[in-house]
Formats: structure tokens, C-alpha cells, sequence
């Protein structure tokens, strides 16, 4: 049973960094390009970065030169670098492969506020 356990979440400052884990099981990692995916209220989910079987990252406008994904394929696990976060970067953050082949985990939520 594929399971994603997504970690590392809470409240921070504008300006301030977390860093978000997500340890994946049940599938072959290595296989899949990673994704990080959020959700802010009222919103539809969406694709945060993504990182290839070999490391080659993409990043969506909003979170370039913030955020960082990375991967460590011998523990399965994704990671979701944020530095310098705003206000609209307020979402329940979720991982999945890119594109989605397995049901969501629960994420865990970033909130950024002053």
C-alpha cells in the first residue's frame, strides 16, 4: 500500500524558512519524479516543484529562488526547502509523484503570519 507521510509543517513569520519531509513507501521511489503539491483555503491544489529520478528539479514562478526540493532516493524521502516565506505561501503542503499516481496523504500545514 503506497503511503506518504508529509512532516515539517507550522507557524512561521514572513521572511522566516521551514523545511518540509515526506517520507514515501509502498512504491518504487527511485522510479518516479517526486512532487511537492500545496492547497492554500478555497483554492485548488497545486504543483509546488518537482524533482527527477536524477535530481533535475522545476520550480512554478511564485516559489522560485525561495524554495529548494530535493530527494534522497535511499531513504525514499522528499524535501521541501522554503526560505524567505510569504503570506500566500499559506496551504496544507502535500507530496505525490509527478504526475499524481497515488492517493494523497495528509499533509501538513504551513501558515505564515505575523
Amino acid at each position: 500500500q503506497v503511503q506518504f507521510v508529509e512532516s515539517g509543517g507550522g507557524l512561521v513569520q514572513p521572511g522566516g524558512s521551514l523545511r518540509l519531509s515526506c517520507a514515501a513507501s509502498g512504491y518504487i521511489f527511485s522510479a518516479y519524479v517526486a512532487g511537492w503539491y500545496r492547497q492554500a483555503p478555497g483554492k485548488q491544489r497545486e504543483l509546488v516543484a518537482t524533482v527527477g529520478r536524477s535530481g533535475s528539479t522545476t520550480y512554478v514562478d511564485p516559489v522560485k529562488g525561495r524554495f529548494t526540493i530535493s530527494r534522497d532516493n535511499a531513504k525514499n524521502t522528499v524535501y521541501l526547502q522554503m526560505n524567505n516565506l510569504k503570506p500566500e505561501d499559506t496551504a496544507v503542503y502535500y507530496c505525490n509523484t509527478f504526475p499524481t499516481a497515488f492517493s494523497w496523504g495528509q499533509g501538513t500545514q504551513v501558515t505564515v503570519s505575523s
